[in-house]
């Protein structure tokens, strides 16, 4: 088992993704729709609870998603090269999804290696530990960095095909155009003839979408009230947690659940490391969270767009999600 730390990572000290934090704080609670970046939600603590969401009965994407895996796993193993392939994932979690196809790729001695991206240092060495001791003959890099930095190393250092996993819709937090420049960015890093397989959550009854993300445990509403414990902890604020509740919508127009945090009552919060209070006013919002959902059509439209060519998708039995295999094309 190894992984690689960046040096763009490795490089950044406590103090400067700090600085970081305080900044897109000051800048999200200074604008006149107050926002901050969801990547904020994945402290420790959050991380913890999205995988206990995933779990929650009424949020189907990862469920819909290992369905596909377990019943389509042998097709998306045939339509790859018969050379080297290096499975490369960005943001892994857990990998029990992924583990399928490593699975099946060992049992039909194909010659794999896995390499798991990731922004947690202790995710990658978690998930790489795990699975080389379930399988000692699976050899494992992990890369600890952001996506467009870690993608541009394998590129240069992994020879043979590459099948680029993209799972449980994280194609969602971006929107179309954003989705665009990602996906061509990834495009670049890879040869003619790789593949990427990314995860869709398609638009379905709106209802099942307003459950999926306002679940009956409150798991939701933790994960997200859990920034501001963030922001205190970290910038040194003093928000009252229980003075602000969670707000998942479904937008029609844009075709996204949307997810707020939303103050109960007129109320000044001080940050510290800001050295500024900032003023909420009774029932104003802070905007989280995008998770833009797709039609046939816009999936066509990216792998078009960004210079892919669609091989398959596999769906689950009730057309929830689907698993889209594409192949770069370079000609």
């Amino acid at each position: 088992m190894k992984f690689k730390i960046l040096d763009s990572i490795k490089n950044e000290e406590e103090d400067a993704l700090k600085e970081q934090l305080a900044l897109d704080v000051l800048t999200g609670f200074s604008n006149k729709r107050k926002y901050l970046n969801s990547k904020y939600l994945y402290d420790e603590r959050g991380s913890d609870l999205f995988v206990k969401i995933t779990q929650a009965k009424e949020y189907y994407p990862t469920r819909s998603e290992r369905e596909i895996f377990e019943n389509h796993h042998q097709d998306i193993i045939k339509n790859l090269s018969q050379e080297k392939v290096n499975l490369i994932e960005l943001g892994a979690g857990d990998g029990h999804k992924t583990e399928i196809l490593i699975n099946e790729l060992l049992k039909q001695n194909k010659d794999v290696e896995y390499n798991p991206i990731d922004i947690s240092e202790d995710a990658i060495k978690g998930l790489c530990e795990n699975l080389t001791t379930k399988y000692p003959n699976l050899v494992t890099e992990g890369v600890v960095g952001e996506y467009v930095p870690a993608l541009k190393w394998t590129y240069k250092n992994k020879p043979g095909r590459k099948l680029i996993l993209f799972l449980g819709s994280n194609i969602g937090n971006f929107s179309l155009t954003q989705a665009l420049v990602f996906l061509r960015t990834i495009w670049k890093n890879l040869h003619g003839g790789d593949h990427i397989l990314i995860g869709f959550d398609l638009k379905k009854d709106i209802n099942l979408l307003l459950h999926a993300y306002n679940d009956s445990e409150g798991l939701t509403s933790d994960f997200n009230l859990n920034l501001l414990d963030r922001i205190n902890r970290d910038l040194g604020g003093n928000f009252d947690p229980s003075k602000f509740q969670h707000f998942g919508t479904y937008n029609p127009i844009m075709g996204a659940m949307e997810s707020f945090i939303v103050s109960l009552e007129n109320q000044e919060v001080r940050i510290d490391y800001l050295e500024k209070s900032f003023q909420f006013d009774a029932f104003e919002a802070i905007h989280l969270e995008y998770s833009f959902k797709y039609l046939l059509k816009d999936i066509e439209f990216l792998a078009k767009e960004a210079g892919f060519q669609i091989i398959e998708n596999y769906y689950d039995k009730k057309g929830y999600f689907v698993d889209s295999l594409w192949r770069v094309d370079k000609s």
